[in-house]
């Protein structure tokens, strides 16, 4: 069955997603790093407190005293102190390249910014494709660990030595089944990664409630 129609499932389970706003690629990379292993709503709480209480430049958060950074930090989950060495290597990074917000990377091609995305904490070549996705600068694909579980399930592509190759994989498997907008591929990303969040778990995956599983070769029978 095609792609299209999947997610067309996927939506009226989960619901059409709703994308979260950044004014900037920095404040997506702050995003990424500010929690660790919570829940989406978990992770937008303590990025609110890091708006809120310090602000979303690199010069602020470099500003920011100790106190104050490790209490945003410890809303985001465990191991609070690696997240403030995190968000504080991220701002020194990003003042070292001239650019506090890093808004230059939004007018670079696509492989130039990606090489400057993969250069922080936390992102790697999967979050530097999500970064040209969610700031607008490249239709690219770009799924994370979640939606990527639910691609290859469904047999896109196969499950690779490394993650790399599943990812390129399952990029390449469906390139073609995506309109190449950066809307259809937001869309996706989210909807994919919600549904592996959620059902199509890495274990115990809920193949009985999956909208999914009457075309799934991975299904798990009962």
């Amino acid at each position: 069955m095609a792609l299209g129609t999947l997610l067309a499932r996927l939506a009226e389970e989960h619901g059409e997603p709703k994308e979260l706003r950044f004014r900037t690629p920095l404040e997506r990379i702050l995003f990424e790093n500010v929690a660790y292993l919570v829940d989406d709503e978990r992770r937008a709480e303590a990025f609110a407190a890091l708006r809120r209480r310090i602000g979303l430049s690199a010069a602020a958060i470099l500003a920011a005293d100790e106190t104050t950074l490790r209490e945003v930090a410890a809303l985001g989950g465990m191991l609070a102190e690696e997240r403030v060495a995190k968000l504080r290597e991220i701002a020194l990074l990003a003042l070292e390249l001239g650019d506090d917000e890093l808004r230059g990377t939004l007018a670079m091609a696509p492989d130039a910014a990606r090489k400057v995305f993969a250069r922080f904490p936390g992102i790697g070549r999967p979050g530097a494709d999500k970064l040209l996705l969610f700031c607008g600068i490249a239709p690219v694909l770009a799924f994370e660990s979640n939606g990527l579980r639910v691609l290859l399930r469904l047999g896109y592509g196969k499950e690779g030595a490394s993650y790399a190759a599943s990812y390129r994989s399952a990029c390449a498997a469906v390139e073609s089944e995506l309109p190449a907008t950066g809307e259809a591929r937001r869309r996706a990303h989210v909807l994919l990664r919600r549904h592996g969040q959620t059902l199509c778990r890495r274990t115990t995956p809920d193949c009985s409630r999956c909208c999914l599983a009457a075309d799934c070769p991975a299904r798990v029978r009962p």
